[in-house]
């Protein structure tokens, strides 16, 4: 019986050694498994038409700017507004201290009376030769005179209440209660500026203008209709309202080298304030076999600009480009690209220079993958 214990002893161990070799698994590599090509999202380039924009920098201002000032003397006795609120055409601002100017008035009324008086009193005396007809033209005369200054003394009282000369925004009273005003320095009381519409000025560098001419008389582009005009504010976000453009200098500043141009846009909740820088997005062209990518794909690069496509063997590669303009938020490739090709959008920073990648099409609405660069 104890001989038949070392052979079960045995048996059993070349069992358990049978059932731990079925459950293994292949020892990995020393590298682990191998990982999958990391995704990014690419557009396939094709040639078609395109509008070319130019955005530049500008500066908003009031579509309309009224300096209110004093035009009589005398002393401020009342601010009838409310500073920073909107006020309407005609309506009163500062009230300056009447009593001198109504004596005035009174005085000429008077005088007027007079001289009406003494020149009914001399027409009949006229008729019976009691009077010269010298007389009576002196008569009509100081009728004529009285008549004038009272016009005069009559405007005098009338401005001693200061209207709005136009309707607006009205900014802080640059004087106050009790401070002596002037018609001889004309004071200024107060600026009303207003913003709806409001304008957009900019300039635009000649030589852009004249090489974009010669490209539209040499074939190359067309002339696009510059019905839309976008602002762009300072956060980068689009202003919802589109505005028109007005007008561009025929002349080049001989300073700057620019060209002025103005655009207006609607403020009907004066959300645009004058003074603000923007940018002004307008149409200049319309190219008909333009290659466009989004802005994002195009990299700086220390021999110039690049993008990053799938090449042929599925790995991530640089190709340098010109770009030739933008086209809304797209540049315009002028060179590197010939159409066909598969441009990284999103995932460059997975995407280094001849790793395998596995592209999947771009979808614009999406949000960006976490951690991506915009």
């Amino acid at each position: 019986m104890n001989r038949n214990i070392p052979l079960m002893l045995l048996l059993v161990a070349a069992l358990a050694g049978c059932g731990d070799g079925g459950g293994k698994k292949p020892a990995a590599g020393p590298g682990g498994p191998a990982m999958p090509p990391p995704e990014v999202d690419v557009i396939t380039v094709t040639p078609g038409s395109a509008t070319l924009t130019q955005e530049l920098p500008g500066r908003l201002q009031a579509f309309r700017t009224a300096q209110v000032r004093a035009q009589v003397d005398g002393i401020l006795e009342k601010r009838l507004f409310t500073e920073g609120t909107d006020v309407k055409e005609g309506a009163t601002l500062f009230r300056i201290d009447p009593r001198n100017y109504q004596a005035s008035l009174d005085a000429a009324k008077a005088d007027l009376a007079v001289a009406r008086l003494t020149l009914d009193r001399y027409r009949p005396l006229l008729e019976i030769k009691a009077v010269s007809q010298q007389e009576v033209d002196l008569a009509e005369a100081k009728v004529k005179q009285a008549e004038v200054a009272l016009t005069r003394a009559r405007i005098d009282q009338e401005n001693t209440t200061v209207p709005a000369p136009i309707s607006g925004r009205i900014g802080r009273a640059l004087v106050t209660e009790g401070a002596l005003v002037s018609r001889g320095t004309a004071t200024h009381l107060a600026t009303i500026e207003q913003v709806d519409p409001i304008y957009a000025n900019f300039t635009q560098p000649g030589a852009d203008l004249l090489r974009l001419r010669q490209a539209v008389k040499a074939g190359r582009a067309k002339a696009a209709e510059q019905a839309r005009v976008e602002l762009v504010l300072e956060d980068g976000s689009i202003y919802p309202q589109p505005g028109k453009l007005m007008f561009s200098d025929l002349a080049v500043d001989p300073a700057t080298g620019s060209v002025s141009l103005r655009a207006v846009f609607p403020n009907p909740g004066h959300e645009l304030l004058p003074g603000a820088f923007v940018r002004i997005r307008f149409p200049e062209a319309r190219l008909d076999q333009a290659i466009r990518v989004p802005q994002r794909a195009v990299q700086p690069g220390p021999q110039g600009q690049l993008v990053m496509v799938v090449d042929g063997e599925g790995k991530a590669a640089p190709r340098p480009v010109k770009t030739g303009g933008m086209s809304g938020g797209d540049f315009i490739i002028a060179e590197g690209l010939k159409g066909g090709e598969q441009v990284i959008v999103n995932g460059l920073q997975k995407a280094r220079p001849g790793t395998p990648v596995k592209p999947v099409p771009w979808n614009p609405a999406a949000q960006p993958p976490a951690g991506e660069k915009r």
